[in-house]
């Protein structure tokens, strides 16, 4: 039998299919997703929660006339593949291939870029207000899952379109999960929407019953309608939404083509705004994805047959070492609390939740209120543990600044997926924290070379009078031994792990392993390269710093981080101050752009974070010619035996504009 899928090119092939056809077609898809998901890794249980609902959407709506906003943008799959992305599908989050999430840029069917929670409503409703001050006329439709609605974002923009009643469509999206279980009041209550669906369908009855009534009948209706809130509470006290100035559909069974088919179409024809509440389940068609449905929400490369992960055994990730330190640490403190926001499982916190029930605070997708909250355990006497995406920690800057530093509480931020985070690219990139951080006063900014030295870095955290952030990357750790206790470190001290005299690479986090493979190279040149763990973003070692420009021809600093008021620029600027202008510095790290997806060593390969382009950028700048590994390991030999040093190394040469390009030097 002939796929129906291979025939769909855009969603006006989905107009002449019978109601078991486009069932058909959802199961293709499903298969699709899973195999392609399988392949590459990606968002697998909430894509195939939402299958049935997209084909509806497109079958009701006439995108990209009318506009689909997708809340995260983690539930598109099926929608990619019904607007004209099929053939490039299998190169979902690969490198140069089509995105995990909605891209304007990609397509003119993703109405909106997405990638963080609860921003679909605002944007849908902006969308709303523009086409009715340019007099147009199209259909907009914000969906967005119940996880979503428990940031407050999402409930601003509903005050707000409740409130100027435009036309506008919010398909409530709701599998009682945003990536873990959901927490919270809204989420009683619409479990409560879920087992007790009577309002819609009551209202409806009892309308129905009154008209029969002989000759009074329509005069009763017309009553009732304008005693409506009356009838509301009587069916089903607290519609919240009604309240808000919504028409409210549903509960309608989000795997029922038929039922939503119905109901988008009654949602189409009517004024002001109307929300939908459709019920799906995430994982749906794939039994492993519906029973573990946190588990493959963001998932690796895995086996179809098992829906076990592909990966063989390898050292643990920095995640899972901060989460068991925490614990460790938590057992020797009772004061020791952990925040999440909706991200128990991804952030390591899992087990500390089981252990310490009392102690934990899951508090939906709300990153603000997750570290004012913080902010207030602290003050009372606890010490909090923040734990964060990197890019999500960016929703709440303000209240870093004024809720946690400005009143110089104890609040440590675990800040996970540091850097390049790869395949879901620039929504998720961490590349922007020591940034915004460093500048706030009082804080103090950590990134540690290895997974031990994570551990001793959250001791120090936790045992400082003050906020402090702790940066680490997705990845799993190097392997090292993770040695006895974790211990304090001394504030602000960086650490020589190899000495040198002709250049020395100062790095930061993830990238000193890669300093150090540089200097390994190097020495096969002969040129004698010092390595510096700097550990501190804030404070600096300044007197380390200033020691090795002093010392050294040459100062590279390198980051997992954008330049523009990174790692690199902190140290540009203490040298500044100590007024050392004898050394050159440039600074690697990531350019003026977004990084797009892909592998993370391909990213770092882009962007000249490798120790090849560190050994060239050497090199070049030292005037020295590369040399053979035999003639180079022979040099540096000679001159260790000799007791001399590279110093005999010709001085820099002038370096050209095109050099500073590459290098983002200074």
């Amino acid at each position: 039998m002939t796929r129906l899928l291979s025939r769909i090119n855009s969603p006006e092939d989905l107009q002449p299919l019978s109601i078991a056809q486009l069932q058909q077609l959802a199961r293709e898809i499903r298969q699709e997703i899973i195999e392609t998901v399988a392949a590459n890794g990606g968002h697998l249980a909430p894509n195939l929660g939402v299958v049935e609902l997209t084909l509806a959407l497109h079958r009701v709506f006439r995108a990209p006339e009318d506009k689909i906003v997708w809340d995260v943008g983690h539930q598109c799959y099926a929608h990619k593949l019904l607007t004209g992305r099929r053939e490039e599908f299998r190169t979902l989050r690969k490198f140069g291939g089509i995105s995990g999430f909605p891209r304007p840029q990609e397509s003119p069917y993703d109405a909106f870029a997405t990638g963080h929670s609860s921003t679909s409503i605002s944007a849908a409703l902006g969308m709303a207000l523009a086409r009715d001050l340019q007099k147009k006329k199209y259909a907009v439709v914000a969906v967005i899952g119940d996880g979503a609605m428990t940031a407050g974002m999402a409930f601003e923009a509903l005050n707000h379109a409740g409130h100027i009643q435009r036309d506008l469509i919010v398909v409530l999206n709701d599998n009682e999960m945003s990536i873990a279980r959901n927490v919270g009041a809204l989420s009683r209550y619409l479990t409560r929407l879920r087992t007790e669906p009577m309002y819609s369908r009551s209202k409806e009855e009892i309308e129905q019953l009154l008209k029969k009534i002989p000759a009074i009948g329509p005069a009763v209706v017309k009553a009732v309608e304008r005693l409506k809130d009356s009838l509301k509470y009587l069916v089903v006290p607290g519609m919240f939404f009604e309240e808000l100035g919504f028409k409210y559909l549903g509960p309608i069974n989000g795997h029922n083509i038929p039922e939503m088919l119905a109901v988008f179409e009654q949602a189409r024809t009517g004024r002001g705004p109307v929300l939908v509440h459709v019920i799906t389940q995430k994982g749906k068609g794939y039994p492993p994805a519906e029973e573990k449905a946190d588990k493959f929400h963001g998932i690796g490369p895995f086996s179809v047959e098992t829906g076990k992960s592909a990966a063989g055994a390898s050292p643990p990730t920095y995640t899972e070492v901060f989460g068991e330190t925490l614990i460790q640490l938590a057992r020797q403190d009772e004061k020791i609390v952990a925040i999440t926001a909706a991200m128990p499982s991804g952030t390591g916190l899992s087990k500390f939740a089981r252990l310490f029930p009392e102690r934990f605070f899951d508090v939906g997708i709300a990153e603000q209120h997750a570290v004012t909250l913080g902010a207030g355990l602290a003050s009372g006497g606890l010490k909090p543990v923040v734990a964060i995406y990197s890019t999500f920690l960016q929703r709440a800057y303000d209240q870093v600044l004024h809720d946690v530093c400005l009143q110089k509480l104890p609040v440590t931020f675990a800040i996970d997926r540091g850097g390049l985070v790869g395949d879901d690219g620039p929504t998720h990139h961490g590349v922007f924290d020591y940034a915004y951080l460093r500048s706030i006063p009082n804080m103090v900014v950590m990134a540690p070379k290895d997974e031990d030295e994570l551990r001793h870095m959250l001791k120090t955290a936790l045992d400082h009078h003050g906020p402090a952030a702790v940066r680490y990357p997705r990845d799993k750790g190097t392997g090292c031994p993770l040695t006895g206790e974790p211990e304090q470190l001394p504030l602000g001290r960086a650490q020589t792990l190899r000495d040198g005299c002709d250049v020395a690479l100062v790095a930061i986090g993830s990238m000193v392993k890669v300093a150090q493979e540089a200097a390994e190279l190097l020495a096969e040149h002969g040129v004698d390269a010092a390595v510096i763990n700097a550990r501190f973003v804030k404070p600096l070692d300044e007197e380390c710093l200033t020691r090795y420009a002093l010392k050294t021809r040459l100062m590279i600093t390198m980051e997992e981080h954008v330049l523009a008021g990174g790692f690199g620029s902190a140290v540009l600027e203490a040298l500044e101050r100590r007024q050392v202008y004898n050394c050159p510095l440039f600074r690697l790290g990531i350019g003026d752009t977004f990084v797009e997806h892909g592998s993370r060593d391909i990213l770092l390969a882009q962007q000249g974070l490798t120790a090849e382009n560190v050994v060239n950028l050497v090199l070049s700048n030292l005037g020295v010619r590369p040399a053979s590994v035999a003639v180079g390991r022979h040099i540096s030999e000679t001159r260790k035996k000799e007791g001399k040093t590279n110093r005999q190394v010709p001085a820099p040469r002038r370096l050209t504009a095109e050099d500073r390009l590459k290098a983002g030097g200074k």
